[in-house]
């Protein structure tokens, strides 16, 4: 099971449907919609400021969310997907944004609605990224514009396809143990 720990007088909430990877942890002024996946050895720090998730969004692999004591929050929209590895630190990323693998957004920046921040990029403090554009390199520059339907469907259908990867999680208890030597098949 997760870890879920109170801070401060704040225990996190967490909406119906999620999936939390047993060494996920999560803490304090941490609030998560409904049908979100919370990936392995991702980390909510809710500890210092509020971090508030939407609706049907990843938080992949090795993540790390968090803010800067009274100066930062964190606010994600709905079917954001947060790549592995990333970095946001007290930022807002709005409804169907992608921030790529191993990118870092920095305080009080913004990235807009269907918003694609490429693997390893970096936003610094307080950048506006417009809706419906690419921003890629270090630091962050504007590399392209996305037709808003055609950003809203890549970045909905990643974290459709996350929701699967997490259904996959949830019978896992059910299923029996295996030797080193056995092999399991459904």
């Amino acid at each position: 099971m997760a870890l879920i720990k109170s801070v401060r007088g704040f225990t996190p909430k967490i909406g119906k449907g999620c999936f939390l990877a047993e060494n996920a942890t999560i803490i304090g002024d941490t609030e998560i919609g409904e049908g979100c996946s919370i990936w392995f050895n991702a980390v909510l720090r809710g500890d210092v400021n509020s971090i508030r998730i939407g609706n049907h969004v990843n938080i992949q692999d090795g993540a790390v969310l968090h803010t800067l004591y009274e100066k930062s929050t964190i606010e994600l929209g709905d079917y954001v997907s947060v790549g592995h590895n990333v970095t946001i630190h007290g930022a807002k990323v709005e409804s169907y944004a992608l921030i790529g693998m191993g990118a870092t957004v920095l305080d009080n920046a913004v990235v807009g609605e269907g918003a694609i921040v490429a693997a390893n990029a970096l936003v610094l403090s307080g950048t506006k990224i417009p809706p419906h554009t690419i921003w890629a390199g270090v630091p962050a520059k504007q590399v392209k514009e996305v037709a808003p339907e055609q950003g809203r469907e890549i970045n909905q259908k990643i974290a459709h396809n996350y929701a699967v990867y997490a259904s996959w999680y949830k019978d896992e208890d059910e299923r029996p143990s295996c030797s080193y030597r056995e092999e399991y098949r459904p």
